[in-house]
Order: C-alpha cells, then structure tokens, then sequence
C-alpha cells in the first residue's frame, strides 16, 4: 500500500488563544469545508472542544453521487499546540491528521500535516492519480481561502 502525505502551512492574523479555540471546535469544520462535499456533522461525542478519545462522526459526499460516512476520533491533544484526528470509518485506508500551532511574528502558523493510504491496491493508486491528489488539494486550497477571508475579516474589526 503506497502512502501519501500533504503539509500545508498557514500564518493567520490571530493569537494562539484565538487559533486553538476555533481549530480545536469540531463545528468549524462544516466552515472550512467546500460546500460542493456537502458536509454534515453527524454527532460529535462529549465536548464541543476537542479531547483524547473524542468521536466525531459525519457525512461527505466523496464523489459525484456518492456519500460516505466518515468517523474520525480525536486521538492526542496537547493544548495549544497540536491535535491529531484519525480515521476510524472512512473512504481511506490510513487517515492521520495532525494540526499544530505556532506563535509568530504576525500572528499563528497552523500546519496541517496529512498522512494517508488509498485502499484497493493498483486501483487504489490509479484513483490518486486520476483524482484523489487533486481532490486533496482543491480541500486544503479552499481551507487556505477561507481562512485568509475570514480571520483577515476578523482582525479589521
């Protein structure tokens, strides 16, 4: 099984403080999610705020007619600096996402850093090929937008 990573890196106008509550509030997701995934949070186990053990389970579409339900759980927290989700239930074989917060000169740099794994051998690598990298991509670019817009909105007053 070939593994694949994404890093993608993210300096936000924001304090740390300010970074970790909205990162770390599972509802935010449906904010920074394309709408074309239609995105539903499902139930969301304990805690509005992200904790060790936390299960959040949700609905996207993963291609033209097709939803899956996804279920990831909240599996390390260090508060304010990281937390990682992993896959439970899901279109990927291995999915291990870990969101780590900096303080900078201007604000907080977010890393987003994916490790993940097609399932379906050949098939699998082939699907990356034709459109799961591309897919990928298009979800952290949008992410990337949206979060420009909304804390560069949020820091003007």
């Amino acid at each position: 099984m070939k593994v694949y990573s994404i890093i993608r890196k993210q300096v936000l106008p924001i304090s740390l403080k300010e970074a970790w509550e909205f990162f770390s509030t599972p509802r935010n997701l449906s904010k920074i999610t394309p709408a074309k995934m239609n995105f539903r949070i499902l139930h969301i186990s304990g805690s509005e705020k992200a904790y060790p053990g936390q299960i959040i389970r949700y609905k996207v579409k993963a291609l033209p007619l097709f939803s899956v339900t996804w279920v990831t759980e909240i599996t390390y927290v260090q508060e304010p600096d990281y937390f990682v989700d992993d896959q439970r239930v899901g279109p990927f074989a291995i999915w291990h996402h870990q969101h780590s917060f900096k303080a900078v000169e201007n604000g907080v740099e977010m890393t987003d850093e994916v490790t993940y794994a097609i399932p379906f051998g050949p098939l699998g690598t082939l699907a990356h090929w034709l459109f799961v990298k591309r897919d990928l991509n298009t979800i952290f670019n949008h992410r990337y937008e949206v979060l420009e817009r909304y804390f560069r909105k949020s820091e003007q007053g």
